[in-house]
This record gives structure tokens, sequence and C-alpha cells, in this order.
């Protein structure tokens, strides 16, 4: 019945705190793709975090302008 709960009522996330939900996303997305594409694994570590910080970067830039868009229509 508790985990029942869990789905039902939604649980209340502070701005900053939805804003870091992407971060552990990004991770995985970012370490399964590399881990597909490379040849070798010992370079998995080092493309994956290159690719996160790309992916994170770009989704924040993303966000922004399409705050600063509706700001301006708005």
């Amino acid at each position: 019945m508790m985990l029942a709960t869990m789905f039902k009522d939604a649980l209340y996330l502070a701005s900053p705190q939805r804003l870091l939900l992407i971060l552990p996303l990004c991770l995985a997305v970012a370490v399964v793709y590399k881990t597909t594409r490379c040849a070798d694994v010992k370079q998995v570590p080092m493309a994956a975090l290159i690719l996160w910080v790309t992916i994170v970067i770009g989704m924040y830039a993303v966000g922004v302008g399409l705050w600063l868009m509706y700001l301006l229509l708005a």
C-alpha cells in the first residue's frame, strides 16, 4: 500500500531540485551510449564524461532559450 501512494501522490520538488534531476539521467544515457560505441573499454569513462557535459550544457541552453522566448512572447 505504501508503494502505491508514491505513484498516487506527487512528490514536491523545489525548482533547484527539479533542475538537478537531469544530471543522473544524462549520465546514464552517456554511459550506455559510449559503452556501445567505444571499441576499447578504457576509453568509456572519459568519453562518457565528455558526452555527459555536452548533453547537460545543451539541455540547459535549450531550456534557457525556451524560457527567454516565453518571456519575450508573453
